[in-house]
């Protein structure tokens, strides 16, 4: 899994943006602080109330450098709709082949309902070297991250990266 210190995995996957394009996370580290909030599925309770959450926080971040992004395996398509249906206006990774929630070993199993390697929820905050400076992970999909935690973390990042200048 990737820690507090580890580099962080690079990767290339669609992101919903209200259209489709690529993200590759190594080209957008000149956004830094990088917030990468994983979230098992779109349309659900506690990761719609998530994403709300991010949005209705969306300028404290901004005002502390940091630039958000959601990461789930649902399609494109669907993430789209997702933001379009809750208003969000940051984007959205989406994971459908799995590879990014394998990367970062994030992957759960919803077993009562059949469903494989789904995103645990998680949070990386990614500094602009590409490390990883802030790690939470859940095994409970009910519990969502500490968001002033999230927050501090992205600006202690900015005040470390404009100390580095």
């Amino acid at each position: 899994m990737a820690t507090v210190g580890d580099e962080a995995p690079d990767f290339t996957a669609p992101l919903a943006n209200g259209d489709v394009e690529s993200f590759t996370l190594s080209e957008r580290l000149g956004e830094a602080p990088l917030v990468l909030a994983f979230f098992p599925a779109a349309f659900t309770g506690t990761c719609t109330n998530e994403m709300k959450s991010f949005q209705e926080r969306l300028g404290e971040f901004e005002a502390a450098g940091a630039t958000v992004y959601g990461v789930s395996v649902d399609s494109p398509f669907a993430l789209n709709e997702f933001r379009e249906q809750n208003d969000l206006t940051f984007d959205l990774v989406s994971d459908a082949n799995r590879e990014v929630v394998e990367a970062y070993d994030v992957t759960m199993d919803f077993e009562a309902v059949g469903i494989r390697d789904l995103a645990k929820r998680a949070v990386f905050v990614v500094d602009a070297e590409g490390t990883v400076t802030y790690a939470w992970v859940s095994d409970d999909a009910g519990v969502e991250p500490e968001y002033d935690e999230v927050l501090a973390a992205t600006a202690e990042q900015s005040v470390a990266d404009a100390d580095d200048d």
